[in-house]
């Protein structure tokens, strides 16, 4: 039987059995009503229900969090918030900082928060061009589910409230904060096609600390294998099954051999394999008056991710007698490393990451109804990196030996934040007190890179991943000063008004001012009207303005050159400024009947200096090893040739690259600027109706989201391409859509979501060596579109689709729970990319040449652009104990 067919008998199992159970209890009592918690976010007045917000909020409780199968915050909030995409896997070191954003913006885009207080970024910065690119964003996956009593969304820009980041809207996580009980969580689970294999184990447990104080701690462990695409490499397999026939004859018997079985199936990676383990805390003690808190982690992950393959004949040397050395050949398999010859190398890229945070603060009532919160924050990320199971492909040539394994060096982050806010409630005449909120903030950040050992820098590095060089390795500093003042008030009891300002100072680049106008009226009971104005600005985070470093593929370069660097300013780039902003919506609050509560809010948001990727400027084409690559010589760039400027600042940075790379692969350069304005709006609906039945309650809701984003603006010139464009306009889906349907009766629970995406697309080229009738003009479905930049490209689209979750639960007792459950019901996966216009298996190259439209240098890969990633379904099971 297979393991889907397992799945599915399980689960009717579990259906029948359940439902058994169920007609024997009593109803359950209903879940509170998440529009009626009080909220923290987007206010500084007290009591606000979310119900009752001026600003569209979404609350997220801790029984939806329960329920999600996966035990990552990042992928909760991404199936119980519409506007909410998670990143599902990245490249490089992108594969260890996954992130998320609101709105289709950046990552960098959203602010957010624990208990009311700024998260530190990440240490890790996304660098390769592509919908998360830019983004050093807090990684939500650090905080572990058990902890949460509820999450706030801010769907709202709101700089002038929090500061800087909260473009797209803020993200306040708000911690347990129990005095007795708890609960334990084992949860384990992995994908259809058996990879990815998740365990997790968690514990939640709250104690009093004398007669007024509280300490909530979790403690969380969690371990997740590798899962891998294709069905083997072109490099050594062509797409009919044959071998390759652009290698050597020697070479040709273990390239057969390999290929008979099939030694380059599932050797590219999707998830990463990691391990996390982290602790968090929240304490409190009143000592009347005055209430001391404090909050915190520290976590510890080693991740380990597959890197591109490298060809058989890519690690192999051969004594030349005319030049009296050791030279590197791809034609005589006598002299090569390890066991390359025979099976290629798959090496691999190595994340240790050490992370902590700590807040404590003091807040209370100074007398006369003044209240205030003062707090600091330290926190600390680092993380090292290591190419292991490689070689350094330069050393083996020169000396015959090689280490495996290099250390690359390390990104360390810090951050300091101390804060003050002053509260007090003034009698006006209005029928409700008006709030008068100021205070201050000061901020101190760093970021360091750390160099590489020396067989990591010796002319390439490893194969995959480079060293850090001493010309990428430094230390960058600043600080930012902010004050704020917020009023609150209702002039007459239906209507509420809420005005801030804000004014910051940073140490980089200069000072701003921003302010934010919110207001709202009810109409009745069951209507109301609500909108905002606000202006905002995001500073450039450290990351973005000094990572350099050398990305690398099996047969490409590019250099990520930091924007104030010798090689950036060569190509006409230069240091970076902050974004600025201009922030509207308007929306409605709508209760038609008792419990059904409707809200929908339109949005504009306008960005000028966006930062974004200059996107890769190339100087050369890739074409195969044994051929010259291609030199870009048009468009013209600065009055310069792709290939001169490219070649210019790659000698500007001094760094040294892989000799095969330079003479045959393909070249580029890219960097981080404030290239682009852009123009975002938007519509969210949300609607939720508890239903009391009978026998149990059902509780129903719907969320969606359509969002589109225009550039408005290139001032980059043909610098910024239009696939760089595309990544901007159409790399997250314009439309998604929620559903959610859980049921409870007695001890059985049952949960169901859908989310719907739209088409998500990315401008791909296929290879070189295809006719003309590929590159150019043609007709069909797959015909490839004239950009203006003057090539040709597929609109490369992962069509619309519909993932639904399902998970069914019961009470064993009155502490014990277990649970079973999908994500990705249906195995859903983005489409393999189809083939080239003209492709014709009788006479198309029989050297490794991708017919796909992306030039997909794996068999039968899935796109990896789409919004839900390429692993498929996910099945599991969670036992809980509380207590």
């Amino acid at each position: 039987m297979t393991r889907l067919s397992t799945l599915k008998l399980s689960l009717i199992l579990a259906s029948s059995w359940s439902a058994c159970a169920m007609a024997q209890e009593t109803p359950q009592e209903p879940q509170a009503d998440e529009g009626a918690a009080i909220i923290v976010t987007g206010t500084r007045a007290v009591g606000v229900e979310a119900a009752e917000s001026a600003a569209p909020i979404q609350v997220i409780g801790e029984e939806a969090l329960s329920r999600v199968g996966q035990p990552n915050l990042n992928q909760a909030l991404t199936q119980l918030t519409p506007s909410f995409q998670a990143q599902t896997q990245g490249t490089d070191m992108a594969s260890f900082s996954l992130s998320a954003r609101l709105r289709g913006l950046s990552p960098n885009h959203t602010l957010v928060m624990v208990n009311g207080k700024r998260r530190h970024g990440n240490s890790i910065l996304q660098v390769i061009n592509g919908a998360f690119g830019g983004s050093a964003a807090p990684s939500i996956d650090l905080i572990p589910p058990d902890m949460v009593k509820r999450i706030e969304i801010l769907q709202d820009g709101a700089a002038a409230q929090y500061g800087s980041d909260a473009i797209a809207g803020v993200i306040n996580i708000i911690l347990k904060d129990e005095r007795e009980g708890g609960a334990v969580r084992l949860n384990a689970g992995q994908y259809y096609d058996g990879e990815g294999t998740t365990y997790s184990a968690s514990g939640n447990f709250g104690m009093p600390l004398g007669e007024d104080g509280f300490l909530d701690i979790s403690l969380f462990h969690r371990r997740n294998e590798v899962t891998t695409i294709g069905d083997g490499q072109m490099s050594v397999k062509n797409y009919n099954g044959t071998t390759v026939t652009n290698v050597s004859a020697a070479f040709k018997p273990f390239l057969d051999a390999c290929n008979s079985v099939n030694c380059t199936a599932n050797v590219n990676g999707g998830q990463p394999a990691s391990k996390l383990t982290l602790g968090f805390y929240n304490m409190g003690y009143d000592f009347g008056g005055v209430e001391f808190y404090s909050f915190g982690d520290i976590s510890y992950r080693h991740g380990d991710a597959l890197q591109g393959y490298r060809h058989p004949t890519r690690l192999c040397r051969t004594f030349s007698a005319a030049q009296n050395k050791w030279v590197a050949t791809t034609t005589d398999p006598t002299n090569c490393f390890g066991t390359s010859r025979e099976t290629g190398l798959i090496p691999h890229i190595e994340v240790k990451q050490n992370e902590f945070s700590f807040t404590g603060g003091l807040k209370g009532e100074l007398g006369d109804g003044w209240n205030f919160d003062m707090a600091a924050s330290y926190s600390e990320d680092v993380a090292k990196v290591y190419t292991t199971h490689s070689v350094n492909a330069s050393l083996f040539v020169d000396t015959g030996q090689s280490p495996s394994d290099f250390y690359d060096g390390k990104f360390q982050f810090n951050q300091y934040v101390g804060t003050l806010d002053i509260r007090k409630e003034f009698d006006v005449g209005f029928d409700d007190p008006l709030t008068l909120a100021f205070g201050a903030e000061y901020r101190r950040e760093s970021y360091e890179i750390g160099q590489g050992d020396p067989l990591s820098l010796y002319i390439e590095g490893g194969q995959s991943f480079p060293g850090y060089a001493a010309s990428d390795a430094g230390t960058t500093r600043r600080n930012a000063k902010a004050i704020y003042v917020d009023v609150a008030f209702n002039p007459v009891p239906a209507w509420t008004v809420d005005l801030a300002g804000r004014y910051e100072d940073y140490s980089d680049f200069g000072d701003t001012q921003i302010g934010k106008i919110t207001t709202r009226y009810d109409f009745s009971d069951a209507f109301a009207l609500r909108a905002t104005a606000s202006t905002g600005f995001r500073a450039p985070s450290l990351q973005e303005s000094g990572y350099s470093s050398t990305n690398v593929g099996p047969t490409s370069a590019t250099l990520q050159l930091a924007p104030s660097s010798p090689g950036s300013a060569s190509a006409g780039f230069g240091a970076l400024g902050p974004e600025k902003s201009v922030n509207l919506s308007a929306g409605i609050v709508f209760r038609p009947v008792p419990k059904l509560a409707i809200t929908l809010d339109g949005y504009y948001i306008k960005i000028k200096d966006r930062i974004v990727s200059s996107g890769t400027i190339t100087g050369q084409r890739f074409n195969s090893l044994t051929t010259p690559p291609t030199r870009v010589l048009t468009p013209l760039i600065n009055g310069l040739t792709p290939y001169d400027l490219v070649r210019a600042a790659i000698a500007a940075s001094g760094k040294a690259l892989d000799p095969t790379v330079l003479s045959n692969g393909a070249l580029g350069i890219q960097t981080f600027t404030n290239g682009i304005d852009t123009v975002t709006k938007g519509l969210e609906l949300a609607a939720r109706y508890p239903i009391q039945l009978d026998f149990g309650k059902l509780d129903l809701s719907i969320g969606a989201n359509y969002n589109v984003t225009k550039v408005t603006k290139n001032k980059l010139g043909t610098l910024f391409s239009p696939t760089s464009e595309q990544t901007i306009e159409a790399a997250s889906p314009k439309f998604k859509g929620n559903f959610n349907a859980t049921f409870t009766s007695g001890r059985f629970g049952a949960n169901a979501r859908v989310n719907y995406y739209s088409s998500v697309f990315q401008y791909s080229q296929p290879n070189a060596a295809c006719s003309a009738g590929c590159q150019g003009p043609g007709t069909g479905l797959t015909a490839p579109i004239l950009l203006s930049n003057g090539q040709y490209y597929y609109n490369a689209e992962v069509k619309p689709a519909a993932i639904v979750d399902l998970e069914l639960d019961y009470d064993i007792t009155d502490f014990a729970n277990i649970a079973i459950g999908a994500n990705n019901l249906f195995d859903k996966k983005p489409e393999i990319p189809p083939l080239v216009a003209n492709y014709n298996a009788a006479t198309w190259p029989t050297n490794g040449s991708s017919p796909y439209i992306n030039n997909s240098g794996t068999i039968n890969a899935p796109y990896g652009h789409g919004a839900y990633g390429t692993n498929g379904g996910y099945y599991y099971a969670r036992a809980t104990i509380k207590f």
